[in-house]
C-alpha cells in the first residue's frame, strides 16, 4: 500500500504521462522532477533511461520500490545533466500563508499565493540541465493560469506551447511544452555523469 504522505496517481498524472509518451524518444535521457509515487518515471523507463527526483523522503522510498533510479533533491538542486527531456508535475494550487501546514502531501500541492511559486523556481533552474535540443513538459491548471506560466518561462528564455489538455470537474489541466529560445551548446555527458551532488542525499 502506498504511503499516505505520497501524492498518488491522479488525472494530472495521467495527462502528463500521456504527453510524455508522445514526446519521449528512445535516445532521450529523461529527468522527472517531483516524481511522487514514480508512476510516470516507471512507465517511461521501458522506453528511455530515466532519473527521478523528489524532496519527499517517502516518495523517494516509494519510487525506489519500483526499481527506479531516484535522488532526493529540492527541484534541481545538485542535478548535473544534461537531459533531453525534463518532466515536472509541480505544486500548482494557490495557497495562502495561513493555509499552509507542515505536511509532505500538502507540499506536493502548495504552489504559493498564486500557484506559480515553485514553477518560477523551476523555470529559473531547468535550462542549466538541458542538453542541446532539450525539452520540458510541465503540467499546470486553469487555477494557475497557463498564460502566466508561459510568461514565466518566456522570461527565463523559453518558447512554449500548449501540448495537451483535458477538463476535470470544471478545472482544465494543461501540459505545456517548453524549449530554450536559443539552445546553449552544451557538451553531452555520459548517462552516469547526469546525476547529482544533492545535499539532501547526504
Amino acid at each position: 500500500m502506498m504511503h499516505t504522505q505520497v501524492y498518488p496517481p491522479r488525472e494530472d498524472t495521467y495527462l502528463l504521462l500521456q504527453a510524455a509518451r508522445k514526446e519521449v524518444k528512445a535516445e532521450d535521457r529523461v529527468l522527472e522532477v517531483g516524481c511522487g509515487s514514480g508512476h510516470i518515471a516507471s512507465a517511461l523507463a521501458a522506453k528511455a533511461p530515466v532519473l527521478a527526483t523528489d524532496i519527499n523522503p517517502y516518495a523517494v522510498r516509494e519510487a525506489r520500490l519500483r526499481g527506479l533510479d531516484v535522488i532526493r533533491a529540492d527541484l534541481l538542486e545538485g542535478i548535473r545533466g544534461p537531459f533531453d527531456l525534463v518532466i515536472f508535475n509541480p505544486p500548482y494550487l494557490p495557497t495562502q500563508p495561513q493555509e499552509r501546514i507542515d505536511d509532505w502531501l500538502e507540499l506536493a500541492l502548495d504552489g504559493g499565493r498564486d500557484g506559480t511559486e515553485v514553477i518560477g523556481r523551476f523555470a529559473g533552474q531547468v535550462r542549466r540541465v538541458l542538453g542541446p535540443g532539450g525539452r520540458v513538459l510541465i503540467l499546470v491548471s486553469s487555477l494557475t493560469h497557463p498564460e502566466r506560466v508561459r510568461s514565466i518561462f518566456s522570461e527565463s528564455g523559453f518558447a512554449s506551447e500548449i501540448f495537451e489538455y483535458c477538463e476535470v470537474e470544471g478545472e482544465i489541466l494543461y501540459v505545456i511544452k517548453c524549449t530554450p529560445s536559443r539552445n546553449q551548446n552544451k557538451g553531452k555527458r555520459n548517462w552516469n555523469q547526469a546525476r547529482c551532488c544533492s545535499t539532501l542525499e547526504k
